[in-house]
């Protein structure tokens, strides 16, 4: 498979993601749409304000290379604040609006940031940085434009932050690179083309929404539709069709709502696009029969982006997370980096010189390192290629449970589970029960709790005797992150401490 070309050797993050303002300044680069109305900004006033903001940042006495803690909330003033530091040659780290003051001072000792950006009313860290405000950042975007600032594309551009395995919060360095890299994404998740309005679900200061709603189609010059804060999930069907969207991101959890509303036709929506959790076949066959479009799923990570998927010119086969995409290295590994047999689980990896993969984690270079294993950097996450060469995922490698000796995959078994009709979610968990007995067990949401005796003949027609639920649970919700997963861990430790098995 031919690899990605490198990006050139002068190269800035900001001035690619803009680069299509120049040849179409008064084309809507964004709208931020409300119920009644939509803020839009042509790329030419956009590009104004990040070449504005990047101008003030430096008068401010900021130098390349300080890190600036973005505290900015679900406003186009995020991803100007965002772009205008990436082209002055700073590392802007963007953070969670819902942070609480002492969750965002615990980050500061590692970050060590020589700015924080704030909007009122989000929490801010005991910390001696100076704080620019709004105002401030505002009265910027007047300013004469400073050229972005050329260099190594392997140089810091951002910082974010992801829990990990470790449940710790890392800091996760982005190379000015990544930009370049999310182009394999382009046709083989998107499809896209300067033409779509992509309209993201998500708020502007998430990671899934500034890559995928924001920097992807600015730069390919397409229209990136954003809702405004508090917009409830009933009227996005409404917005995708008032606004003539073309292609709709969002999480699994998004398309579950939107379809427990009537949805409109949206005469122009092409599909959906889907991360950030494993999205069941029957939520995209539901959403398939009710709007005629499908979803194309991708897989990644905050160290990498996405790297599998299914797309309009190859969509996944049914259970499965789709291809690598065009020019991307991925293989299946053991625990030592050694390419599995076709067709055995493996560790899914991606290989050392992608250029979408991280720099390492700032103060844990180490624990990156670890993760390489030869040429191969290991995700975790578990897969099994299928004979027409896509890859089955079979969840994290430490959600695997073990049955009777046989490894099972928490995926296949909540899959199975989630087509009875009273069953919303549901999430498969190894619990031990006593000091030397585990025993998998699901833990559902519903309308009302089922009884045990239907559910476990419901599990043992569609999964083998080995892989079936011993114990069944109701639960109101799942426990879900920031990034909204599903905290499997959180399920089993809280039943265990509860039941005496800590």
């Amino acid at each position: 498979m031919a690899t990605l070309p490198p990006p050139p050797e002068a190269f800035n993050l900001a001035a690619h993601v803009l680069a299509p303002a120049a040849a179409r300044p008064d084309r809507i680069a964004m709208a931020v749409l409300g119920p009644a109305r939509a803020e839009r900004w042509s790329y030419g006033r956009l590009a104004a304000a990040v070449d504005g903001t990047a101008t003030g940042l430096i008068d401010a006495g900021f130098a390349p290379g300080d890190r600036l803690l973005l505290r900015l909330g679900n406003t186009p003033d995020f991803p100007i604040a965002f772009l205008g530091a990436i082209s002055a040659g700073l590392i802007p780290v963007p953070t969670s609006s819902q942070l609480t003051a002492p969750e965002v001072t615990a980050l500061c000792p590692g970050l060590q940031p020589a700015g924080i950006l704030a909007a009122p009313g989000i929490a801010l860290p005991e910390h001696p940085a100076p704080v620019l405000t709004l105002d401030t950042l505002r009265g910027f975007r007047d300013r004469p434009p400073t050229a972005p600032a050329p260099g190594d594309p392997d140089r810091p551009a951002y910082i974010i932050y992801t829990s990990g395995t470790s449940g710790r919060p890392r800091a996760v360095i982005h190379a000015h690179r990544a930009i370049w890299a999310r182009r394999a994404m382009h046709r083989g998740w998107y499809g896209l083309t300067p033409e779509d309005r992509v309209l993201h679900a998500g708020a502007f200061n998430w990671t899934y929404t500034l890559g995928t709603g924001l920097l992807d189609p600015w730069s390919v010059g397409a229209t990136a539709l954003i809702p405004e804060t508090g917009t409830e999930p009933g009227l996005l069907p409404l917005l995708l069709k008032r606004h003539d969207a073309t292609i709709f991101a969002a999480v699994p959890g998004i398309y579950r709502q939107l379809l427990r509303h009537h949805l409109n036709p949206m005469p122009q929506l092409r599909h959906g696009l889907s991360a950030g959790e494993k999205l069941p076949d029957t939520l995209r066959e539901a959403w398939r029969d009710a709007t005629g479009t499908d979803i194309h799923e991708a897989f990644g990570m905050s160290e990498c982006s996405t790297f599998l998927s299914g797309s309009p010119d190859r969509p996944a086969p049914p259970d499965t997370l789709g291809f690598a995409q065009p020019g991307r290295r991925i293989a299946l590994v053991d625990d030592a980096g050694t390419p599995v047999a076709p067709g055995t689980p493996g560790i899914i990896a991606i290989h050392r010189d992608d250029p979408g993969l991280m720099l390492g984690y700032l103060g844990h270079m180490d624990e990156a390192a670890e993760r390489h294993r030869g040429a191969w950097f290991l995700t975790g996450d578990m897969g099994q290629e299928t004979p027409d060469g896509a890859i089955a995922y079979h969840g994290r490698a430490d959600d695997m449970m073990n049955a009777g000796g046989y490894r099972v995959s928490p995926i296949e078994v909540e899959t199975a589970l989630a087509t009875h009709p009273g069953i919303a979610e549901a999430a498969a968990v190894e619990l031990r029960v006593a000091p030397d007995t585990s025993v998998i067990a699901a833990f559902y949401t519903g309308p009302v709790p089922l009884a045990q005796d239907d559910l476990a003949a419901f599990a043992s027609a569609r999964l083998a005797r080995y892989k079936c639920p011993r114990i069944f649970i109701h639960r109101p919700t799942l426990p879900r992150g920031a990034n909204n997963k599903l905290q499997r861990k959180a399920l089993r430790r809280d039943w265990e401490a509860a039941h005496g098995q800590t």
